[in-house]
This record gives C-alpha cells, sequence and structure tokens, in this order.
C-alpha cells in the first residue's frame, strides 16, 4: 500500500460538525477498501486566497493515509461529486509524519501566554528610546 497525504477544503456554509463528519465518512471510505488513515486534522475555517465558487473563506482538513491507489482514486472520485467540497488534493509521500501539522503547530504557539520583558511596540521599556516629555 503507498502512503498519501490528503487535504480537504469544503463550504464555508456547512458547520465545523459538517465538515468533521466529512472526514469521518472519508476514513470510513478508505477503511472498507482495506487501507488506514493514521491521523486526520481538521484545521479550522480559513480565509482562501482567491474565491472558489463564490466562497471567501473554507474547512481545511488534512488526512494521513495508507491505502491502495484505486481507494484513492474512488475517494477522489467520491469527493467530485460532493457538493460541499470546493477543493481537494492528495500528495504521494515517503512517510507519514504523524507530528503535529504546521498549521496547528503555530496556531497552539499563538495561545500561548506572552512574555513581558521584551521591548514593547510603544516604545517604553526601550533603553535608546528617548523619556516622554507632557510638555502639552
Amino acid at each position: 500500500m503507498a502512503l498519501y497525504e490528503h487535504v480537504v477544503i469544503s463550504r464555508q456554509d456547512i458547520s465545523p460538525q459538517q465538515a468533521e463528519a466529512l472526514n469521518d465518512q472519508l476514513k470510513s471510505m478508505i477503511e472498507e477498501s482495506g487501507g488506514a488513515v493514521a491521523k486526520i486534522e481538521y484545521w479550522g475555517l480559513r480565509n482562501l486566497t482567491y474565491r472558489i465558487k463564490k466562497n471567501r473563506k473554507g474547512h481545511y482538513s488534512l488526512l494521513a493515509i495508507d491505502a491502495k491507489p484505486e481507494a484513492v482514486k474512488e475517494m477522489e472520485r467520491q469527493l467530485s461529486l460532493n457538493e460541499d467540497v470546493l477543493r481537494y488534493m492528495t500528495v504521494r509521500v515517503e512517510e507519514l509524519d504523524l507530528e503535529l501539522s504546521p498549521v496547528l503547530a503555530r496556531r497552539d504557539r499563538e495561545r500561548e501566554p506572552r512574555r513581558e520583558d521584551g521591548p514593547r511596540r510603544d516604545g517604553e521599556g526601550r533603553r535608546d528610546a528617548e523619556p516622554r516629555r507632557d510638555d502639552a
């Protein structure tokens, strides 16, 4: 069997639960054909670079798949018939990366509390900034 990374973008009109249900549907399709889905990541509702079918946003999902090429081809055929799917892309890889993807890793870093010992944007606390004078 071959290893694949598969990204799906679905319409912004559907709920996150429906996007997760689409992921589960894809997983069951692959498993019925004898393959396995190593990981599923839901990246959330994200802005599109350009409009696709009058949509400015889309629900992104990443699947790491270990399946036969025929199973992936059938999954892509089913996705092309689904009206909720805007785009999909499947790439064959040498090995599956089961760690957190860069998209989710960056999101987790942004949620961590920031340290306040660095320089601030307004210039206060910087040694090279001139002291403020309130001569108004």
